[in-house]
């Protein structure tokens, strides 16, 4: 009778205490004890005996003890044996080579005779005579052989366990794979226990034991802080982590899962060429942050330089961090776009260097396609020994494949981006709209030292813009908030020598004034367009202001012209690529070395760092790499990773990355306590503002939700030895260059926490979509975005003036990209701008009633998502609202690149959970 009292929850005294015959009113004393999975902390029996049997256990039991079926005193104490089951996820690929089929029916058949997936299912306890885990039987996957011919992604397996009844809580699993292939461990359910199914959420590939010998660990759903640990799990948690960290050193394999930090000294390719050479970015000569270790050998010519990887070749990133293989093939087919159209113009060299004659040659892009543009369609199929995967890729091409899709910059009003009105709206409603700022004093003063690059006053003087100020003075508008800017003068002016030198690249540090009328839109004012001062005879400054006649206005285009190409390269090197990319894979690999997949921030982290350090490695391969996209196809070309690091030392901080704080810090807003985000914005309609505000607050409650749920107070924090190794190493290693700022938040209390999570949150999901789904629809029209700049602009004593005046309209498309430059840039933002399918966006994630073992947090999280979804609604409404005249109006684009839901594809809208591409 104790024996099915202890089995039915009832806590068992140790022998050493007393017989269980003799101990009737001690169990009288005790309360009822049954562990609820879902509970949070783990509840203490001081026995240290839990209940842990299946309900058909416990009505034999009822039904021996109603009977009078009694055991003898000596049975009673004989361990009970029971099974549980275990129902196990695995996904398949939709696509497999031969040889990875040839694998899998070995595998199939080498399954039938022991070399199977042995799991080990260990408890939350101690076992008193070992003090080791507890642990059940091994037992392996059934039917495998049968169901290795199964076409289902997803394939559910059984295996059965035996443990006794003081077996407690499963708490973690081991899998050993016996086969030659990896598989892909979706989940793992237990089924069997008092407690109901205990949820075991993989989502990792495991190895093959002939590479990888050792056991892999996966924990329940449940989260423990450190100090919360069972007993039974300690040195697991610890073991993973270890493991994840790795020693530092060895080339790592692809089937590695090791997260380690190293500067980026893997952009240039010196062996091949010394004009391939570049510099090493991280450390005290050019401050940047950590990527992900690779280990690979040094080049030969420059000690200090990794070895390249060149595509196809896969570069090295854990294995859970490469793409899935929905991801792999949207990202694979953008890539052959990218090739192809790259490919087709050199194949013809004539027009490699073909300037557009006119608009309408631009437009045929869009309606015939980049054969037919060429007017050789024909040929190619006919002349060229072509293997026949791109023969067919090529005749696909008339029916879209090497033909663009039209730009949403056209979609309303083709001509509307040579307007005034919307060159000024896309500074705040476009693809870069986070570098605009109130300006303070006019004119502006730079910040470099005047001794090198010659006086700090702007060349802008009052006469410039007091004609278009709508009746306001300069300080009038000054203090009525009424002047705003893009500056982009201490930039680029640094690097403007070395730009010009390069072939076919001329670039200006500009700024640019906009006037805020009373309508609530912006107009542009006045352009300044600065060079390096080269002697006192040397025009290094020139203002450019609105057009009065036909001269003036090509003047004035080609001006604006040079501003986007200036914009364009900042949103590129340093807006997107170095605040999103870079500036986040160190709390990323920090995250995984120091925070237990147990651990609740880790869970909150986790569907936010999804494939960032994947598409990373991509872009350090192809995209800023030497002679990369970026380099072949914006102004700063070599140097643009300089520029970007330049930007990291001077002006990247973290605590001003978030968004109340990024706009006060440009002067976009103010502080008020009485608006619902607490601050006011100066421009009442500021698109990305007005809904990315929308975003933070969500996100800030759900994180202070969450948070608040496992830290009651500021001593939990400071005594969480992960969480504070975390954020330790994510600034003292992943951004060692800049550990010694007096900027970096404290990590004390639970606001401190509240505030470094949101910010983590809010730059991986919405502000890199506002700043990386617009590039094609916004973008791919390249007059309205040109990336590069090919020449000056001419001033009456130049040589080329002439030429200007007779053909404005040739001159201006020989300042644009060539054609061939233009095609390579449409195929990589359109790739760039895609939606995968397996896309997760903000408010969605893997398995969303069982990623937590904490229901109270999974009804919380199902709040946040209802939250997003009005969110979404709000948005729409805000887009056809016609006092919102910077997102509705005539030939006016909705703006919706933080509409949190998109289909895949192009769409220009869609707040992705993480930096995915």
């Amino acid at each position: 009778m104790a024996l099915t009292k202890e089995l039915m929850g009832y806590p068992l005294i140790s022998a050493e205490r007393s017989s269980l015959a003799s101990s009737s009113s001690h169990f009288k004393k005790k309360t009822h004890f049954l562990i609820n999975t879902f509970d949070r902390r783990p509840r203490k029996n001081k026995s240290g005996v839990v209940a842990a049997i299946s309900e058909d256990l416990i009505k034999t039991l009822r039904f021996a003890t109603t009977t009078g079926d009694r055991k003898s005193e000596q049975e009673e104490k004989a361990a009970v044996k029971f099974k549980v089951r275990a129902v196990v996820t695995v996904r398949n690929k939709n696509k497999e080579d031969l040889k990875e089929t040839l694998v899998k029916h070995l595998d199939a058949f080498a399954d039938k005779i022991g070399r199977n997936i042995v799991l080990e299912l260990i408890s939350t306890e101690l076992d008193p005579k070992t003090n080791m885990p507890k642990k059940s039987n091994a037992a392996v996957l059934k039917d495998w052989s049968k169901k290795s011919k199964t076409k289902a992604e997803r394939v559910h397996y059984t295996a059965e366990f035996t443990v006794d009844a003081a077996f407690g809580l499963p708490g973690a699993i081991t899998v050993i794979n016996k086969h030659q292939k990896e598989l892909f461990l979706e989940s793992i359910t237990i089924e069997g226990f008092a407690v109901g199914s205990v949820h075991f959420p993989c989502n990792s590939w495991v190895q093959s034991q002939n590479d990888h010998s050792e056991k892999r660990i996966f924990f329940a759903n449940q989260p423990y802080l450190p100090n919360e640990t069972p007993e039974g799990l300690r040195v697991l948690r610890e073991k993973e982590l270890k493991n994840l960290r790795g020693d530092g050193s060895g080339v790592r394999k692809l089937s590695d899962r090791i997260y380690d930090f190293d500067v980026y000294n893997d952009l240039g390719n010196p062996d091949k060429s010394s004009e391939l050479s570049r510099p090493k970015l991280g450390g005290p000569d050019i401050p940047y942050p950590r990527r992900c270790r690779t280990g690979r050998h040094s080049t030969v010519t420059d000690k200090e330089a990794e070895s390249r990887v060149e595509k196809p070749l896969p570069m090295y990133v854990p294995r859970d961090e490469q793409f899935e293989e929905s991801k792999k093939d949207t990202f694979a087919a953008g890539r052959l776009k990218a090739v192809l159209h790259h490919l087709i113009p050199s194949l013809k060299a004539s027009i490699l260097a073909e300037d557009f004659a006119d608009f309408g040659e631009i437009d045929n892009l869009y309606k015939e396609g980049l054969l037919l543009k060429l007017g050789f369609q024909d040929d190619i199929f006919n002349k060229f020994p072509l293997p026949k995967v791109v023969v067919d890729a090529l005749h696909e091409s008339t029916k879209g494949l090497l033909k663009y899709d039209t730009p949403k910059i056209l979609s309303k009003d083709k001509n509307a981006w040579l307007r005034d009105d919307e060159f000024a709206r896309q500074a705040i409603a476009g693809i870069n709209p986070v570098n605009i700022e109130r300006l303070k004093t006019f004119p502006p003063v730079s910040d470099l030292d005047p001794k090198i690059y010659g006086p700090q006053h702007s060349a802008l003087t009052h006469d410039h813009i007091i004609g278009h100020l709508d009746g306001f003075s300069v300080q009038q508008a000054l203090e009525e908030n009424r002047l705003y800017m893009l500056d982009y003068h201490d930039t680029f002016l640094p690097f403007l020598d070395r730009i010009n030198a390069l072939d076919g690249r001329k670039a200006y540090a500009t700024r640019t004034i906009f006037f805020l009328t009373r309508r609530g839109t912006l107009k542009p004012v006045a352009i300044e367009l600065s060079l390096p001062p080269h002697g006192a005879k040397h025009r290094s400054k020139r203002v450019v202001t609105p057009p009065v006649d036909a001269t003036s206005n090509w003047i004035w285009q080609l001006a604006k012209a040079h501003v986007s190409s200036n914009d364009a390269g900042v949103h590129q090197l340093v807006n997107h690529w170095l605040r999103t990319h870079a500036c986040l894979e160190p709390f990323i690999l920090a995250a995984h070395r120091q925070l237990s997949a147990m651990h609740p921030i880790f869970k909150l982290l986790d569907p936010h760092m999804r494939y960032t350090l994947e598409i990373n490695a991509l872009a350090r391969q192809s995209l800023i790499s030497a002679d990369g996209v970026i380099e072949e196809g914006f102004t700063a070309g070599a140097y643009g990773m300089e520029m970007s690091a330049a930007a990291y030392k001077s002006s990247w901080r973290f605590d001003m990355e978030g968004l109340p704080a990024d706009l006060i810090r440009r002067g976009m807003a103010i502080p008020d306590p009485t608006q619902p985000h607490g601050l006011k914005l100066l421009i009442e309609d500021y698109p990305y503002a007005n809904d990315g505000l929308l975003l933070w607050s969500a996100i800030q409650t759900w994180v202070r939700t969450y948070v608040h749920r496992y830290y009651p107070n500021s001593n939990v924090i400071q005594t969480d030895s992960e969480l504070q190794s975390w954020y330790s190493e994510s600034i003292n290693v992943g951004h060692a260059d800049l550990r010694d700022a007096k900027w970096w938040p404290e990590l004390s209390t639970v606001d401190d926490l509240v505030s470094i999570i949101t910010t983590i949150i809010w730059l991986a999901s919405a502000q890199h979509a506002a700043l990386n789904f617009g590039q094609y629809p916004y973008g791919g029209y390249v007059p309205n975005r040109p990336p590069l700049m090919r020449r000056l602009i001419p001033d009456e004593s130049d040589p080329e003036y002439a030429s200007f005046i007779s053909d404005p309209e040739k001159y201006y498309f020989s300042s644009m990209p060539s054609l061939a430059q233009t095609s390579k840039f449409m195929a990589v933002v359109d790739t760039l701008s895609t939606h995968s399918p397996d896309e997760e966006y903000i408010g969605e994630r893997q398995q969303p009633s069982i990623w937590t073992g904490d229901t109270e947090i999974v009804d919380a999280f199902y709040g946040f998502a209802a939250e997003i979804g009005r969110i979404e609604k709000e948005i729409e409404k805000r887009n056809t609202d016609p006092d919102r005249r910077n997102r509705c109006g005539a030939g006016v684009l909705p703006y919706e690149l933080l509409v949190p839901s998109s289909e895949p594809g192009v769409t220009c809208r869609g707040v992705p959970n993480s930096v995915s591409i």
